[in-house]
């Protein structure tokens, strides 16, 4: 089966975009294009990209025929015949951004389409496509392997699972947590004072999973408390791969 179009991204910030016509259609536009962060103007201006929203269908064709002869790609604001692309509806999830598209068949579709899905994803969305950007080295160095990864990222965001996108789940770290965890994975806690309230959450939470606590005999006792009661104490990590997570205190 072909595509009826080709569906892009297009990075506007900064980016010049042709606006062209007056009135609600066109205020509509400009609003979308602002909040993408496009550079607006008119027909005078130079730029790749065009929306021209007349009402007077002949002055429309016209403007279009215009712009298609400079090069310029052109989104004729209900004329669908004489677009070369189109503008979904958008559920906005920053940064992620889901579209439905028609190809200018039913905007209507279109919008029913996205108000059922504004009820599907919820409103956590972004932040999780944030925690995961920012968590990318963590999970290179917790699934070195990329098979593995994608594995494990699959079975995370599968429904029900650690990551579910569609469902309250507790979050990249907690998630990296479980996985040291049942890996026999070994973290590592550089310590930046003697006081236990200077621990990150997430490194206070590894000390309260931790099976095995690696530390001289100069580690702070009162960071030390903070693992688990029965965690193994130990001068040197085990030379050994051992179920459970390990975590190693330095200063």
């Amino acid at each position: 089966m072909t595509l009826a179009s080709l569906p892009i991204f297009v990075a506007a910030r900064g980016r010049a975009v042709m606006l062209v016509g007056s009135g609600e259609p066109a205020a509509a536009k400009r609003r979308l294009l602002e909040r993408a962060g496009a550079v607006l103007v008119g027909e005078d201006g130079t730029a790749a990209l065009a929306i021209v929203a007349i009402e007077d269908d002949a002055e429309a064709h016209a403007t279009v025929a215009r712009l298609k002869a400079r090069g310029i790609l052109v989104n004729a604001v209900d004329r669908p015949a004489l677009c070369d692309f189109t503008l979904p509806a958008i559920v906005d999830r920053s940064p992620v951004i889901v579209a439905i598209g028609t190809g200018g068949v039913s905007a209507g579709l279109a919008a029913a389409l996205r108000q059922r899905l504004e009820a599907l994803l919820p409103p956590t969305l972004g932040r999780l496509a944030e925690a995961l950007f920012a968590a990318r080295a963590a999970i290179r160095v917790r699934f070195p392997d990329a098979g593995a990864r994608r594995m494990a990222l699959g079975a995370a965001f599968a429904e029900g699972g650690a990551l579910d996108p569609l469902a309250a789940n507790a979050g990249v770290d907690a998630w990296l947590d479980q996985a040291a965890r049942a890996s026999g994975g070994t973290v590592h806690i550089r310590l930046r004072s003697d006081d236990p309230d200077d621990l990150t959450l997430r490194e206070a939470r590894w000390l309260a999973q931790a099976e095995r606590v690696v530390a001289d005999g100069d580690a702070p006792e009162a960071i030390l408390a903070r693992a688990r009661a029965d965690a193994s104490r130990m001068d040197a990590p085990p030379s050994e791969k051992h179920p459970g997570l390990t975590v190693i205190v330095t200063r």
